[in-house]
């Protein structure tokens, strides 16, 4: 079922969105992106004539109740947002009388859903190594479906349209799943937006695809730069593993950020790069700094020769010119991390080098994506976010989908 096949009129619809806002310290949201991302869901549902139960997690409360993540601080945003006065039900697992009474139009916001252990499905209070943890693990399992049923109970469809959280099997985003038959459980509009859009850089690439993975650890990355190798043409690494691969390949790199323990690594990455026959990019000159701060002093050196009591900042002039030749020429184009500490505004250009030729790429007709927060974060600090195709909501989902990892979330609804 699609949700614009669906007849909300006279249903209740139990819809997982991300809410995951941030607040600052007197509760006031300081970045409304992810409640104006699933506003064409929910005001669909309500234009139809359908009662609304929103749900979403906010925070790490590690199952336990915390009045600083509680979703009552949003409520009214939220009722601002939909134009529709917003009730609050203050314990998400016993709100079956509110549920009950919603009429056609009305709109429910469930606490936490995290304040509940059951929701991540994850023994609380009990070691990994602790012999006790198998059978806590599966009394855990039983009580995220028991969980999962009482969420469910409360509506008669179930609207998945939280991307973020789609590489999670938990109760609220998986699992409730099973208590639906296929007919009355659907992707919302911002998650089939986002599932479009990983299957345009998996599925439908349009060559030359230029890759442009950044960030501090290749670690966290190598799933991905492993997946993408035998689909990109530019494999553009940037960002802090610039020094991993500096010092692997017998560079000095001062005091720049290196993984130590993965300098084997990124010399297999070189030769598998070479091997397939992938334009490897890597940084060959870097804007230091002689401290981590954005008033340290500057000089430009070579990326491999970074003077002693010296760090890797950003990204330098020729680096900054061979990624965007990369990138103009591409007409695919994946980006994920930044070129530089792009915090702090003196050490920007990188970041703002790749973001200006990408932009310049999907003006020229290639097809954008962007995504991970720090990119994000990026792309609207430049002010190009209308100038590329799209700007994931989800990190690590978007990730893990790239990766080639099947994503739970979407799984329980299209199978």
């Amino acid at each position: 079922m699609t949700i614009s096949n669906y007849n909300f009129a006279g249903k209740k619809a139990i819809v997982r969105v991300d809410f995951n806002v941030p607040l600052d310290e007197n509760g006031h949201i300081t970045d409304d992106t992810r409640i104006r991302g699933a506003l064409p869901t929910l005001k669909h549902i309500l234009a139809q004539g359908g009662a609304l139960i929103i749900m979403s997690h906010m925070g790490k409360p590690k199952g336990k109740v915390n009045p600083k993540m509680s979703l009552s601080q949003i409520a009214d945003a939220v009722a601002a947002a939909l134009g529709a006065p917003v009730q609050f039900a203050p314990d998400c697992a016993k709100a079956q009388k509110q549920a009950a009474a919603l009429k056609p139009g009305e709109v429910l916001l469930l606490e936490n859903l995290r304040f509940y252990p059951e929701e991540e499905g994850k023994p609380v209070g009990i070691d990994k190594e602790d012999p006790a943890y198998d059978e806590a693990k599966k009394a855990m399992k039983a009580s995220q479906k028991e969980f999962a049923k009482t969420l469910a109970s409360y509506a008669d469809c179930y609207v998945n349209d939280a991307f973020g959280t789609a590489h999670r099997k938990h109760a609220s985003t998986a699992v409730i799943a099973d208590y639906f038959d296929a007919d009355n459980k659907m992707l919302g509009f911002l998650m089939e937006k986002e599932v479009e859009a990983v299957d345009n850089i998996l599925s439908n690439i349009k060559h030359p695809f230029t890759a442009i993975m950044g960030g501090s650890k290749v670690s966290t990355k190598i799933g991905i730069i492993e997946n993408l190798m035998d689909k990109v043409d530019n494999l553009i690494l940037c960002g802090g593993m610039t020094y991993t691969f500096a010092k692997a390949q017998g560079g000095h790199i001062g005091n720049s950020i290196c993984e130590d323990d993965k300098l084997e690594l990124a010399l297999d990455i070189i030769a598998q790069a070479k091997a397939k026959g992938v334009n490897l990019v890597l940084g060959t000159d870097c804007v230091a700094g002689d401290a981590f701060s954005n008033d340290a002093h500057q000089q430009v050196c070579p990326a491999n020769n970074v003077p002693e009591g010296w760090e890797g900042m950003d990204a330098g002039p020729d680096s900054r010119e061979a990624f965007a030749a990369a990138i103009r020429g591409a007409k695919t184009i994946l980006w994920n991390g930044p070129a530089g500490v792009f915090e702090f505004d003196n050490f920007t250009a990188g970041s703002r080098a790749i973001a200006e030729a990408i932009a310049e790429a999907t003006d020229n007709g290639a097809y954008s994506l962007i995504g991970g927060g720090d990119s994000v974060a990026c792309i609207n600090k430049f002010g190009l976010a209308d100038r590329v195709s799209y700007i994931s909501t989800g990190g690590g989902a978007l990730l893990e989908a790239i990766e080639g990892k099947v994503l739970p979330g979407v799984a329980a609804i299209k199978g």
